[in-house]
Parts: C-alpha cells; sequence; structure tokens
C-alpha cells in the first residue's frame, strides 16, 4: 500500500521517497530520429520489446542484440501504440497516427492487416482491454472515444457519449463525444471494468467500459496542456486505487472512484513526460524532459506507540520525503 493515506492524515503534501536514476546517452545506428512516445515490453517475455517515434515508425527490438527485429513505417506522426496484455489469439499492436484510421500490426505476418476506420481526427491515445483480448479503446482529436471489437466487421462497439445519451442537455455538435476538446489519454483500470479518459477540456471521465456510461465522477479540473497523447497511469492493487495524471513539472495523484485530488508529486525540474506504475514492488517511475527518471516509492513506516500521536510528531520524521537523501559524487566515492 503507498504511504498516501497516512501522509494525507498528516497533512502532508509528499508523502514518497524519492530514487533518482542516472541518465546515459549512447549513439545507436538503429535509434529513433525523432521523439519516442511510446515503449512496451512484449507482455508475455522481456526478449523483445516496441517503440514507436514521431518519425513515422514503430520498431520490434530484440532485448538480447538490441537490433530492430521488425521495422513498421507509416504515413504520419506515431502518437500511440499498444500490445494486448492478455491476448492469446492474436499479436496484435494497435497504432495510432496522424491518420483517422486506426492501424493493427500483425506481429506474426509483420504487415498492417487491419485498418479501423471512425475517426474523423489523428488518433491520439490507443488501449486494449485487459479483460476481453479482442476489445481496443481508442482517443482523437476528433473528442470522440471509440471501443471496438476487432473481429467484427463494422469494427465499432459504441462510442462513448459524455451525456450518457440526453441529447436535450447537449448541442447536436456535442453529441456522442466524450470530451469537448481533443481526447489526448486513455487507461483503463486494472480489472478492465471501468476506462479513465483525459481531454484538453481539462476534464478527466471515469467510464463503466462494459456499458460505455459516464459515471459523472468529479476529478475538478484536470490541467492538460499537452498537444500529443498524455502519458498518464493507475495503480493496481492500492486501496483505494489512484490515478497518476502528469501536470507540467509535477504529478497530479487522484482517487479513482472518488475523484478526490490526494497530492502533486514535486521532484522533476522540467516537463512530465509520462509515469507508469509498476505493481509487483508497488512504485511509480516517470520522465521528464530534464533528463531523468524518477522512481516514487512506498514510505514505509513502523507503528506508532499507542501513547504517540502522529500529530505530535515533527513533520520531517512524519514525511521521508522532506529528508535530504541526496549525496555528492565526492561522498559516493
Amino acid at each position: 500500500m503507498l504511504g498516501f493515506i497516512s501522509a494525507r492524515q498528516a497533512g502532508l503534501d509528499d508523502p514518497v521517497r524519492l530514487r533518482r536514476a542516472e541518465s546515459t546517452r549512447r549513439s545507436h545506428p538503429d535509434v529513433h530520429r525523432f521523439s519516442v512516445e511510446t515503449v512496451q515490453w512484449y507482455p508475455h517475455d522481456t526478449g523483445m520489446f516496441t517503440s514507436s517515434s514521431f518519425d513515422k515508425s514503430l520498431k520490434i527490438w530484440d532485448t538480447n542484440t538490441l537490433q530492430p527485429a521488425d521495422v513498421f513505417h507509416f504515413e504520419g506522426t506515431v502518437y500511440s501504440h499498444h500490445m494486448s496484455p492478455v491476448a492469446t489469439k492474436h499479436c496484435l499492436i494497435a497504432v495510432g497516427t496522424k491518420s483517422p484510421k486506426v492501424q493493427l500490426c500483425d506481429l506474426k505476418s509483420g504487415s498492417c492487416s487491419h485498418i479501423l476506420q471512425g475517426h474523423k481526427q489523428e488518433v491520439l491515445a490507443v488501449s486494449w482491454s485487459p479483460r476481453h483480448e479482442f476489445v481496443l479503446a481508442t482517443a482523437s482529436a476528433d473528442s470522440r472515444v471509440k471501443l471496438w471489437d476487432v473481429r467484427r466487421a463494422s469494427g465499432c462497439l459504441t462510442t462513448l457519449d459524455q451525456h450518457n445519451g440526453e441529447k436535450s442537455k447537449a448541442s447536436s455538435e456535442a453529441a456522442n463525444t466524450a470530451h469537448n476538446g481533443r481526447v489526448n489519454g486513455l487507461c483503463y483500470t486494472n480489472d478492465g471494468l471501468h476506462l479513465l479518459t483525459i481531454g484538453t477540456d481539462d476534464r478527466m471521465r471515469l467510464w463503466n467500459s462494459s456499458t460505455g456510461e459516464n459515471t459523472l465522477v468529479n476529478y475538478g479540473k484536470v490541467c492538460n496542456e499537452s498537444r500529443k497523447g498524455l502519458k498518464f497511469t493507475i495503480s493496481c492493487g492500492c486501496n483505494p486505487e489512484f490515478a497518476f495524471v502528469p501536470y507540467d513539472s509535477t504529478i497530479a495523484v487522484y482517487t479513482i472512484f472518488t475523484g478526490e485530488l490526494i497530492t502533486m508529486l514535486r521532484g522533476h525540474y522540467s516537463t512530465v513526460n509520462c509515469c507508469v506504475f509498476q505493481p509487483n514492488f508497488q512504485e511509480l517511475y516517470s520522465g521528464s524532459k530534464d533528463c531523468n527518471i524518477l522512481a516514487w516509492i512506498p514510505a514505509l513506516r513502523e507503528p506508532l506507540p499507542d501513547d504517540i500521536s502522529e500529530k505530535s510528531l515533527p513533520q520531517q520524521h512524519l514525511n521521508p520525503a522532506y529528508e535530504d537523501a541526496w549525496s555528492s559524487s565526492d561522498d559516493e566515492g
């Protein structure tokens, strides 16, 4: 369990420790030429991983040789790609590009085997359901989020409607839209029962992935200034579960089902580009334009004696994030 709740009860802002990861820059003949937008391990083993970039390519890497085993090229910028974490009957990689068509690349055949048509503008985020291996969610600059069954000829199962079908309360332009702006981020909960989306209308919405219903959880204003895909993440194994949303040089932490803003994680010196949650260690990793990766580690605390109250303890003792854990290279040497 992350240390958010105990720190929140103590009235503190930063309830976790920081660990700075060493950043290295190496030249590689097969490196992407422009910004890398998505990196993902092959879900079934670590012998392969994938990366996509603004250089209009998706590369399949052999981990052992660090050489591309295959490369897919597209006509437009690649914003996002995703492999299903539960698929056993297909090896499809969903790819969102500057084209309104969702591309499905087949690792077995080495070609783009399917195209899903329905969006009107570029596809900024894609995510396979962790519950149903053939169900895919896509988010677009056309303000829409679509759920697809890739086995169906028509493809699209539903288009999420922020008004839950109450068209009398919505203008004709807003009907069947998930947000009132570009939708540039989406993420399933670990059980696949809910889908979280973020738009440039500064709103985050939680959807029932089975019915497509907007659950109407109010997260308040969720600042989103990104012009491309927003790489946010959701916790797994916490109670309650959290959403970690990059905002400028910080990360906003919300409770998913109540919409409460718990805290803002501060530690980066520039814009946070992405974050990912590691459930095995209950750790959060974030990457930033400051060329650093931060690991946000659970704050483990010893139980207090019955006669001592948390409020009576010094603030620095309560919150390890305030402690100066940095060391200089001279000290390390």
